[in-house]
This record gives structure tokens, C-alpha cells and sequence, in this order.
């Protein structure tokens, strides 16, 4: 099956922009990228005034949280999650289900082809809550990188979360090797890859985290976690633990390439050096930072150092109706609010949503670029009519509000045309994150 996108200002990310070129798609391969019109032969996409980026890649996100927008508008990240864990504890497998198929719908039509997400809350007798996202993602027609989530630690033994919605270690650790067992695939162009999660240092213990650790390296997945998130945070584990939080996942080996962390707003010049030294990923989240006053992140500083950054929109509950290619936007703004404008280019921000979210997920060598051999994931915006007053597409696209998605392609593959969902009725995706608000609300009362 052969693809030619032609006429299209095309912005790779990796080596020279083409003003007016084509793309060559070969059974869901990138093939050929080069100027003016392609090869005969195969479909034809008109990319004629479209900007053409790689699929942008969501390193951090809760899909459950669609169901529980605009709780505690006004609270601190500690003040909302307090508000909202015992709603959450009710949540089924079809609440996740019409959740995550909404999130991920909305992720497809603002640009996404490839979307993590750090599910850690299981609550018992509720159906099979990880297995229901992952189908949901098959559907949207979205690569699929779940993280299978937990905690362990809660009120009783200093953590934040009320004991009823922990897991104890042994059954974690169960699960979570039972989700591997079941839906990881680490073969080239994988759909569904999956990796080990455990919430954060204020609700999970040292074992499970040690634990957490050597599971994963003996399959061979990747480890997340949130992390320095707020100075709350900070506070808990200087009082609890007796140093900061990098310097207690330093210690029990969750520094590293196959590590990446949410969040990451409050940290030092040390720390930012040691991520660079060390290889570990930042999911960077500056919507939800901002909507919980958790501070802005040094994103400048840790591309500078050379650590690998990606964007995330994080829960819709703490960042609701974040667009991913909002992040490219508001990542760009925050840089510049911390560090003036030369503090970060469009094109750096552009590459955090792209390549940089591909490093995080160690899938580097696939997508975040259109190059010959990775795998055919483009986004295809329309910086024609009024955008067109903006000669260069790239600030067009990073500096105001969002163009239209012309095309969105997962290898190869239509998933968004003309801004609509292709793979399932828009309608009925929508409809169900609504059910899926309401049922859970109705389950809390």
C-alpha cells in the first residue's frame, strides 16, 4: 500500500525544511521525503497549504480523569487529589472505557499519533480497568504506551491516598506483571507497549518502588513516576524521608534511560545535571503546572543540559480540554515567561512534542521525525486562509491558536480528516465520556 503526500511545507524536525514537498508511504513506512511532486503511483493526499510535523507524542496522561473535569478548580495539586481519590475509587471498567475513549479521541484530533497513560488506581470488582484503555486505543486507532499505575502507601501509613483505594506490594506486583504478560509488544511498530508505573513518593513505599524497579528491567519495560511535581511534595519527603525527591529515586536506582518522569518543576541545577548524566526522560506538563499554581518547569535548562524532554497534557481533570499541540504553545510561552524569548525557539518546542516525547518513550528510532525508515505517523495542519498571513507554517502553528488538522496518520493510516474523526463516529466517542462522567458521579454520591 503506497501513500504520496505532496505539496506540503514539510518540517521534519530532524535536517532541512522542505517549502514544497512530498512524503512516500510504503505499507506504514515513511520511504522517501524530499522536493516538489512524488512519485507516481498510490493515493494522493493534497498537502497543499498544510503544514506537515511528525505526530506528536503524549508522554503523560490520566485518561480516567475525563470523567472528573473541573473538581476543585481552586485547589492545590494536595487539595485536589484529596477531593478527588475517593471518587475516583469508584470508577469501573466501563467508566474508564467511555474515559479513555474520549481522551484519547481528543488526543488524535489535536495531533497526537502516540499517547502514554499512568493508570493507578484499581479498585477491586470493577472489571478489567487496564485491559478496557487499551481497547479503547486499539478503536481510536492510536499507539498506545499504558502505564500500569499503583500505590501502595496510604493515610494509615503516612501516604496521601485514603487506605481504601491502595493496592498492597504483592498484589502489584502480580498485576503488573500480569499486564506485561498480556498486552506488551516490544516488536518494531508496535501498537501497545507497556510500562510500570507506581504513583509517586508520597503514595507508595521505598519496597514497592525497589521492587517496581527490578520488575521492570527484568521485562525489559520502561519505568514512570511523577515526581517534584510541587514544593508540597518536596516538604513531604525532606520531613518523611530525609531528602529531596531526586535524591531518593537516586538511591533506589530510578534515575536512567529507561526512566521518565512527570512533572519535574522543582529542581536543582545538580538534579538537572544528573538527568542529563543519567539519560532520564521528563514529561513535561505546563497546563496542568499552571491550572494547580505548581510552579513552571525548567524545560530550557534541562534541553540545554541535554536531558531528553517530552510534553504532556497530563489528567483532563487537572488540565481539562488540553489540546497535545497546545502543550507546543504553552511550553514555548512558559519558557519565555521564565527565561525571556530567546529562552525557547518554536522549533525546540516543537521537537519536545515530537522527538522529545519518542526519546522518553524509547521509541526514538520509529516516530518524532519524518525520515526514511521510521514509521508513517504525520500530522498534516492547514496554514492556509487566515494562517497564511504567517510566512513561516512552524510559528504559525506554536505562536497563536491551533490550525485546523487536515490529515492525522498513524502508519499510514487515516485516524483524522478535515479536523474529523475517522476510525469511529465522533459523536458517539464524545457521548461517552460524558456517560462516563456521569456515571461515575452518581457511583461517589
Amino acid at each position: 500500500m503506497r501513500t504520496v503526500v505532496e505539496g506540503a511545507y514539510i518540517a521534519p524536525v530532524v535536517g532541512e525544511e522542505i517549502p514544497d514537498g512530498h512524503l512516500v508511504i510504503d505499507d506504514g513506512v515513511i520511504t522517501a521525503v524530499g522536493a516538489g511532486p512524488g512519485p507516481e503511483g498510490g493515493e494522493r493526499i493534497d498537502g497543499r497549504g498544510c503544514l506537515a510535523t511528525p505526530g506528536l507524542v503524549n508522554t503523560h496522561h490520566h485518561l480516567y480523569q475525563w470523567a472528573t473535569q473541573g473538581l476543585a478548580p481552586d485547589g492545590t495539586l494536595f487539595e485536589w487529589l484529596v477531593a478527588s481519590y475517593r471518587i475516583w475509587g469508584r470508577m469501573d471498567a466501563e467508566v474508564v472505557s467511555g474515559a479513555a475513549s474520549a481522551g484519547l479521541a481528543w488526543m488524535a484530533r489535536t495531533g497526537c499519533t502516540t499517547s502514554s497513560d499512568h493508570h493507578y488506581l484499581f479498585p477491586k470488582g470493577r472489571g478489567d480497568l487496564f485491559a478496557a484503555e487499551i481497547e479503547a486505543a486499539r478503536r481510536i486507532g492510536l499507539r498506545f504506551h499504558p502505564a500500569r499505575g499503583s500505590m501502595d502507601r496510604g493515610e494509615s501509613q503516612g501516604g496521601l491516598p485514603p487506605d481504601e483505594v491502595v493496592e498492597t506490594l504483592d498484589d502489584i506486583l502480580r498485576e503488573t506483571a500480569d499486564a506485561i504478560e498480556r498486552f506488551h509488544d516490544p516488536s518494531p511498530g508496535s501498537m501497545v507497549r507497556v510500562a510500570i508505573a507506581p504513583c509517586s513518593p508520597f503514595s507508595v513505599s521505598g519496597d514497592l518502588l525497589t521492587e517496581a524497579a527490578k520488575l521492570a528491567r527484568a521485562h525489559g519495560v520502561r519505568l514512570h513516576t511523577h515526581l517534584t511535581e510541587t514544593l508540597d511534595e518536596e516538604e513531604h519527603c525532606l520531613e518523611q524521608l530525609g531528602c529531596t525527591p531526586v535524591e531518593y529515586m537516586d538511591k533506589l536506582g530510578w534515575l536512567g534511560p529507561d526512566v521518565w518522569l512527570a512533572h519535574c518543576v522543582h529542581l536543582r541545577d545538580g538534579e538537572i545535571r544528573r538527568f542529563a548524566e543519567t539519560g532520564t526522560g521528563v514529561a513535561h506538563c505546563p497546563s496542568s503546572n499552571a491550572r494547580l499554581g505548581a510552579g513552571i518547569a525548567r524545560a530550557a535548562d534541562l534541553l540545554a543540559a541535554g536531558a531528553p524532554v517530552g510534553l504532556g497534557v497530563d489528567g483532563a481533570g487537572s488540565s481539562e480540554m488540553t489540546p497535545l499541540v497546545g502543550e507546543v504553545r504553552m511550553a514555548m510561552m512558559m519558557a519565555r515567561a521564565r527565561g525571556g524569548p530567546t529562552a525557547m525557539t518554536a522549533r525546540q518546542a516543537l521537537e519536545m512534542g515530537t522527538l522529545g516525547g519518542a526519546r522518553c518513550l524509547g521509541r526514538e528510532d520509529e516516530i518524532g521525525s519524518l525520515e526514511p525508515g521510521k514509521l508513517a505517523d504525520v500530522a498534516l495542519w492547514r496554514v492556509d486562509g487566515f494562517y497564511a498571513a504567517v510566512d513561516d507554517p512552524v510559528t504559525a502553528l506554536a505562536f497563536g491558536r491551533t490550525p485546523p488538522l487536515a490529515r492525522l496518520l498513524v502508519g499510514g493510516r487515516t485516524v483524522v480528516e478535515d479536523d474529523e474523526l475517522r476510525t469511529v463516529p465522533q459523536d458517539e466517542v464524545a457521548a461517552a465520556g460524558a456517560a462516563a462522567h456521569r456515571r461515575l458521579l452518581e457511583a461517589a454520591r
